[in-house]
C-alpha cells in the first residue's frame, strides 16, 4: 500500500509527461535525436555541439564554406518549457534549413527542461547562452572561444528568436537585454516570436471562456512555473497582466510575430502585435499570419508549401539589416 501511495500520479500532461508524488518524472514523449555533422549536409550546413559554462547545451549551425562574416541567430526551442531540445530530429533539421536559407550562423540553446528544473531555470539558462555568444564579440582567438563564432559571426547582425515556449523565452530576454547590457556591448538587431506561447486568467478573442483552469495550457504553466507569484497572469506568461513591465522596453530594433489562424494561441499573438504598436515602442514591427494551419506547424510537417513560406520569411527577416 505504500508503494502504491509513493507511485501515485499527481499531475498529467497527456501524452507528454506524469509526475508522481514521489518527485518521479514519467516521461511519455521522448524525442527522437539527431546527431551533429561536420560533413556535407543536403542543405549545405555543418553542425556541432558546445557547452555553455556552467551548464547548458546548444547546437551550432553553420552554412558551409562561408566566405563573409554572417549574421547570428540565438534559438530557443518550443515544446511547453517541459519538452522537447535542441538536439531532436525535429529541430535539427528546422534549424539546418534557416541556417541554409538564412545565409546564418545559428545557436540552438538546449535550456533545462521543468518540472525537474522550474522556471525561471530556462529563462536564467537562455540568458546565460545570449551572454556566451555577446563575449565573443570581444574574445579573439583564445582557448575558451567558439571559434566559428569568432570568424564567422556579424555581432552588429545578432537576432534572438524562438517557437511557442521559445518565442516566451525570447520576448522575456528581450526585455531583460532593456535593463542588462550584453557583453562586449552587443545589441540585439531583431527578434522573431513564432507562435509565442502567452496566456492568462481573462479569455481574448475566441479563446474558452470556461473550464481554463482545467486546460492544458493552465495546467502546464502551473507545472513548469510553481513559484509564478501571479500564477497564470504572472508577466512571464501574460505579458498584458497589470503588472507586467511596459512593452517599450523590448531591446531590439526590429520584431516579427508570426500566427496559424488554426492555433489556439493565434489571438494573444495578435493582442501581443497591436499590444507592442500602442506601447510606444519605435522599432521596425510586423505580423506573419498563416491560414488553414495550427500550433508549430513547420517544424512538424516542414515539406507543406505553407511551411516553405515560413522558412522564406524567418530567412528573409534575419538577412534584413
Amino acid at each position: 500500500m505504500v508503494l502504491e501511495q509513493e507511485n501515485e500520479v499527481t499531475t498529467e500532461l497527456l501524452p507528454f509527461l506524469r509526475v508522481h508524488k514521489d518527485g518521479t518524472v514519467e516521461r511519455l514523449y521522448i524525442p527522437q535525436f539527431a546527431p551533429p555533422s561536420l560533413a556535407k549536409t543536403s542543405d549545405g550546413v555543418w553542425s556541432k555541439d558546445a557547452i555553455i559554462p556552467p551548464e547548458v547545451s546548444a547546437r551550432l549551425y553553420l552554412p558551409s564554406n562561408p566566405c563573409k562574416k554572417l549574421p547570428i541567430l540565438v534559438y530557443f526551442h518550443g515544446g511547453g518549457f517541459c519538452i522537447e531540445s535542441a538536439f531532436s530530429t525535429l529541430c535539427h533539421r528546422y534549424m539546418s534549413k534557416i541556417a541554409s536559407q538564412a545565409d546564418a550562423l545559428i545557436v540552438s540553446v538546449d535550456y533545462r527542461l521543468a518540472p525537474e528544473h522550474p522556471l525561471p531555470a530556462a529563462y536564467e539558462d537562455s540568458w546565460t547562452a545570449l551572454q556566451w555568444v555577446a563575449t565573443h564579440s570581444t574574445s579573439g582567438y583564445n582557448a575558451k572561444a567558439e571559434p566559428w563564432l569568432v570568424r564567422h559571426g556579424d555581432f552588429s547582425r545578432l537576432y534572438i528568436g524562438g517557437d511557442s515556449a521559445g518565442a516566451n523565452i525570447s520576448h522575456h530576454l528581450a526585455m531583460r537585454a532593456g535593463k542588462e547590457e550584453l557583453q562586449g556591448g552587443v545589441k540585439i538587431v531583431g527578434a522573431f516570436l513564432s507562435h509565442p506561447h502567452f496566456w492568462g486568467s481573462e479569455p481574448l478573442g475566441s479563446e474558452p471562456v470556461t473550464n481554463r483552469e482545467t486546460s492544458l495550457l493552465y495546467r502546464t504553466w502551473m507545472l513548469v512555473y510553481p513559484g509564478a507569484s501571479e500564477g497564470i497572469d504572472d508577466p512571464c506568461i501574460n505579458p498584458f497582466a497589470k503588472n507586467a513591465p511596459g512593452l517599450a522596453g523590448l531591446a531590439c530594433r526590429r520584431l516579427i510575430v508570426c500566427v496559424a489562424s488554426e492555433d489556439e494561441l493565434r489571438d494573444r499573438g495578435i493582442r501581443y502585435y497591436d499590444a507592442v504598436r500602442e506601447s510606444g515602442w519605435e522599432g521596425e514591427l510586423s505580423v506573419f499570419e498563416v491560414e488553414g494551419e495550427g500550433h508549430g506547424f513547420h517544424i512538424w510537417n516542414p515539406q507543406t508549401g505553407n511551411a516553405k513560406e515560413m522558412f522564406k520569411r524567418l530567412a528573409a527577416f534575419l538577412q534584413d539589416h
